[in-house]
């Protein structure tokens, strides 16, 4: 399970981010925090994988406890940031401390859901590696959850996005065939899209025998 701190000045925003957290499998909520203080001495108690840090803080900038975190403390979690503030300075600040990503709220389940699985994947990859090359460093730093970039010829980042969509909202893997029908495309052209995010690291495929013929390829978003 991956160990997430939320941190949020508001006791209600924290308690549905939580919720949020709490239904996205693989990860656990291990604690709360409400000021800056508070989370500096979560984060030294706790040692969580992930902190979903606000902004605005009571005691001290959201900015300012990042700093904190990655210049005195002996744990060293990654943050995505969680505020409505959207001046482009404090994107900018937050940006080069080292976040993840920056959510701006209100923003639904959906939305943090993408950030939660990109960050899963990430650890995934991250720890099978004793070293990396400069492919697995592309996909690390490359890959963007919901992401289309550098799509080979022929390919269309608004179709991705769609064939990624029905990917991710599936409760189990799927063929390309079935992907087609909830994407709206031709088999061909999903199973296409769907090779690419498996070439990208975005999602898996596995092999499902029966019958006669040739296995059926079966894909899930990672």
């Amino acid at each position: 399970m991956i160990r997430v701190l939320v941190v949020d000045d508001d006791f209600m925003v924290a308690k549905v981010h939580s919720g949020y957290v709490a239904r996205t499998p693989g990860f656990t909520v291990v604690g709360v925090a409400h000021t800056g203080a508070d989370t500096l001495r979560a984060v030294d108690r706790l040692r969580p994988d992930l902190v979903l840090l606000d902004i605005y803080l009571p005691d001290m900038d959201g900015v300012a406890v990042l700093r904190e975190l990655r210049s005195g403390s002996s744990v060293d979690p990654d943050v995505i940031v969680i505020s409505a503030a959207t001046d482009v300075d404090t994107v900018r600040r937050a940006m080069r401390s080292g976040v993840l990503h920056y959510l701006i709220k209100p923003f639904s389940y959906s939305a943090l859901y993408d950030q939660l699985q990109h960050f899963a994947a990430l650890h995934a990859r991250l720890s099978a590696l004793s070293t990396a090359g400069q492919s697995d460093v592309d996909r690390v730093f490359g890959a963007r959850p919901g992401g289309t970039a550098a799509l080979p010829k022929g390919l269309s980042a608004e179709t991705g996005d769609v064939v990624a969509r029905a990917l991710r909202s599936a409760d189990e893997d799927m063929s390309a065939a079935e992907c087609a029908v909830v994407a709206n495309l031709s088999r061909a052209s999903a199973r296409r899209y769907l090779e690419h995010f498996v070439e990208t690291g975005r999602a898996a495929v596995r092999l499902r025998y029966g019958g006669t013929g040739r296995p059926e390829r079966r894909y899930r978003w990672i």
